[in-house]
């Protein structure tokens, strides 16, 4: 069997008793946890650890995989310069793994690596292994993506496919903290969303339920904000199809920011433990499910992209639509969920077309097919879109007074500048957070002058 375990990890610094100066004692049931998780992997006498983690080089499109014969890094950033640390890449796995992501369609690579020496997400993790003298053995350092849970876990499942292909012993590594809001004087503040996330995950890890995993609310990952359940993900797609013995070691917060250790010892082969299926359907009910009850607006955006994709063509605007659709003109936005995570939002501040249909009609395409941050969507996804069409109310000047992050939306312009933020949405609760994501979105900088408007929105979903 060429997945022998995996162990899920946090990679806080201040854990290496070099950067802690003393205050690593107040995790130092971590720090234990942390040692036995080690031993665990030396136990299993691995060949290469692929070891994930969010702080390594980061595409919204593709997972990135370190090149070349290894990497070396230090803590010089925590003020620990004389603590280093170098890993060995296991480069025939990783020449086999990226072989296989081509032939699945699954965007990775070695290409693009902006800084190739080791990340603290790595280290930490590193720091350990090396204490328990498993600092010879080769890794596979990935960095996640913003790419959905499901590539996330089917990386995972080439990664054990690869183990197989390659008759090499494997554990994984899964480097991530958990929410990183425990605490009002923590450094990120408080979230009622970061206990709730937390237990979630410890209840995850002492079951080794990877279906509950994949199916966390990205809302709620990201009011806790999170940074390990893309590794978590990957870990759990290479452990795919395989009876796992999990237990939670440890569990600790007092910064602020989760940290979790667990074990999985893989004792066998389990079809039921096979998931990516399962939560595909799950998602394809859900949003069959909306579908049935979309009204004329979401209809129309669906039509329109899924007639594009699949055809290569536009429609014409459809008979029997509601006279305000083809007889009203408006700017419109359309928004695109896969998975419950943003999968392509395009729209106009002020009417382009003749009519809001057709404004719709166009927007749709460029939603699913133009938006900068996502590939275009492919026919294989299209029953798992799920779509929302807001229509635009006429803007006006506003102070920051008038404002109300759930009613109105903003529009900031300095020159040929101009940022648009709709209102109403997950995780965004102020006006200041509103100016200041429009502000970043127009490219003006801080301090730099700009007109403020706003506007009421009709949402369609």
């Amino acid at each position: 069997m060429s997945i022998l375990g995996a162990i899920a990890v946090p990679h806080p610094p201040i854990i290496v008793p070099e950067i802690g100066r003393g205050e690593e004692e107040k995790i130092s049931a971590t720090a234990k946890a942390y040692k036995d998780a080690a031993r665990f992997i030396a136990e299993l006498n691995p060949q290469t650890i692929i070891l994930p983690s969010p702080h390594s080089t980061a595409y919204t499109d593709y997972f990135h995989i370190s090149p070349g014969r290894g990497a070396q890094g230090d803590f010089a950033q925590f003020g620990a310069g004389s603590v280093r640390l170098q890993a060995d890449y296991d480069q025939e796995f990783i020449k086999t793994l990226t072989a296989l992501t081509g032939q699945a369609g699954l965007q990775a690579g070695t290409l693009g690596e902006r800084e190739p020496r080791l990340d603290h997400g790595t280290m930490v993790p590193l720091y350990f292994l090396h204490q328990a003298g498993l600092g010879h053995i080769p890794i596979v350092r990935i960095g996640l993506s913003g790419l959905g849970d499901d590539a996330h876990y089917r990386l995972g499942q080439l990664i054990q496919q690869t183990a197989d292909q390659l008759d090499r012993r494997v554990v994984i590594l899964a480097s991530g903290d958990l929410s990183h809001k425990l605490k009002n004087d923590g450094p990120y503040g408080f979230a009622k969303e970061g206990p709730v996330h937390d237990q979630k995950i410890q209840e995850i890890f002492a079951s080794a339920d990877f279906l509950s995993l994949m199916q966390l609310s990205p809302d709620l990952r990201e009011a806790a904000a999170e940074c390990g359940v893309g590794s978590f993900e990957i870990m759990a797609g290479a452990l795919d199809g395989l009876e796992v013995k999990a237990e939670l070691l440890s569990y600790e917060g007092p910064f602020g920011v989760g940290y979790a250790v667990a074990t999985f010892d893989v004792t066998g082969k389990s079809d039921s433990r096979r998931y990516l299926d399962r939560y595909i359907t799950e998602q394809r009910r859900q949003a069959a499910e909306r579908k049935a009850n979309e009204d004329p607006y979401v209809q129309l955006a669906r039509a329109t992209l899924e007639t594009y994709v699949r055809e290569g063509r536009q429609i014409d605007v459809p008979d029997g639509l509601p006279t305000e659709m083809t007889g009203e003109r408006a700017g419109t936005f359309v928004s695109l969920k896969k998975h419950g995570r943003l999968r392509g939002c395009i729209g106009t501040i002020q009417a382009t077309q003749g009519s809001i249909a057709e404004e719709i009609v166009g927007n749709a395409i460029n939603a699913g097919t133009q938006d900068p941050r996502f590939p275009p969507v492919t026919e294989s996804e299209l029953p798992e879109l799920v779509y929302s069409v807001d229509v635009l109310g006429d803007s006006e000047p506003a102070k920051i007074e008038d404002l109300d992050a759930s009613r109105y939306g903003v529009i900031v312009t300095n020159g040929y500048r101009r940022g648009l933020l709709l209102p109403n949405l997950e995780g965004v609760d102020t006006p200041q957070e509103q100016i200041a994501i429009a502000l970043s979105k127009a490219g003006i900088r801080p301090g730099e002058p700009y007109e403020l408007e706003r506007f009421e929105v009709v949402r369609h979903k």
